[in-house]
């Protein structure tokens, strides 16, 4: 199996974040990618090629101008007004309540502010080289794509930071952009077909919600830890099923605590029923193994063994196939984690 990869990941180094009021080490750190990469080439069935440049054309069309101008100066920016420091986190937030019947004044022009105007939550330090790191994110992704669409068989794209938290207008998550969603609107705006995005990972994947929630090119199905106990909390709850020409397309499966494997698998089967009622043309796996028994920030049950077997179901679809990395936080298992899946969808 092809596997795409790239060191600028290391650029992003954030060390502390706030986690339910502490300041705590940030789980998603470069030791996760190291692990994974690590792993997978102890295994001859894994091969390694590094992204290419696509440009910002791609990530234009699934967010916002003004996010992606923020991430781009932001940390020199903010080293100018309030330097030096390590990790920048918001200090305020807006919410449009603060200025309830005054009417929108638009982006704050202090870049302390701009923070909490673009980031929606304290857990995703911006660093030195995040932004770099960010955009080799969504080249990876793209990456992996493009060879499954020149029919080199299923990709794993090794993409870090993650993305599918990231909004077309906000950042947060551990995510800055989104590479599942830029990826799958490339597929679905240049060549005419439908994608869907089937989003495994423990957390909610919100932002790719939110960024195809009215769109009938682009299926989102999600089996996530129940919003009503878990991350991202707002979101991600089963009516939530797309609006306008969206309607039915987002299709979202909230997982009680203790999930184990069979009742994984079978949930995962009625989602892949789903996916090929939808009929797409490719299908993008949003990969978290932060659902697994020891994961530190999760509450399921799934083991090395049940991850093999959910690669295996997704590759039952018989559609082309792009697996990118998104959670897991047990680092010691990581590695092996991802290579189950992967062994199982196919490696």
């Amino acid at each position: 199996m092809q596997v795409v990869y790239s060191p600028a990941h290391l650029r992003h180094d954030p060390k502390f974040a706030i986690e339910q009021s502490r300041l705590l080490p940030t789980f998603e750190h470069v030791g996760r990618a190291e692990a994974i990469r690590e792993t997978l080439q102890t295994d001859a069935r894994f091969r390694f090629s590094a992204p290419s440049e696509w440009g910002l054309a791609p990530i234009e069309a699934v967010h916002d101008a003004g996010l992606i101008r923020f991430l781009a100066r932001a940390w020199e920016d903010y080293q100018v007004a309030a330097g030096p420091t390590a990790d920048v986190m918001p200090d305020v937030f807006y919410r449009p309540a603060l200025r309830r019947g005054m009417g929108e004044r638009g982006e704050p022009e202090a870049v302390q502010a701009q923070f909490g105007y673009w980031c929606f939550e304290t857990t995703t330090p911006l660093t030195k080289g995040t932004y770099e790191a960010a955009i080799t994110a969504v080249d990876t992704a793209l990456t992996a794509t493009q060879y499954v669409l020149d029919g080199k068989g299923t990709t794993y794209g090794l993409c870090r930071p993650p993305g599918h938290h990231s909004t077309s207008g906000m950042y947060g998550g551990y995510c800055f952009f989104n590479n599942a969603a830029v990826a799958a609107h490339h597929v679905a705006s240049t060549t005419g077909t439908k994608v869907t995005v089937l989003d495994v990972d423990y957390h909610h994947g919100n932002g790719t919600q939110e960024i195809f929630y009215d769109r009938d090119d682009v299926q989102y199905v999600s089996l996530h830890g129940d919003p009503a106990r878990a991350y991202p909390w707002n979101v991600g709850f089963a009516d939530e099923t797309g609006t306008g020409r969206g309607a039915g397309a987002n299709i979202n499966i909230p997982l009680a605590a203790r999930t184990e494997d069979d009742a994984y698998i079978d949930a995962l089967h009625s989602a892949l029923e789903k996916i090929q009622a939808f009929g797409p043309s490719m299908v993008i796996v949003s990969l978290g193994l932060d659902t697994f028994f020891t994961d530190p920030i999760s509450d399921l049950a799934i083991t090395a063994d049940g991850f093999e077997r959910q690669g295996a179901a997704v590759a039952e679809l018989g559609l082309p196939t792009v697996v990118l990395q998104e959670g897991g936080y047990d680092v010691a298992a990581l590695g092996d984690n991802v290579r189950r899946w992967l062994i199982g969808a196919g490696a």
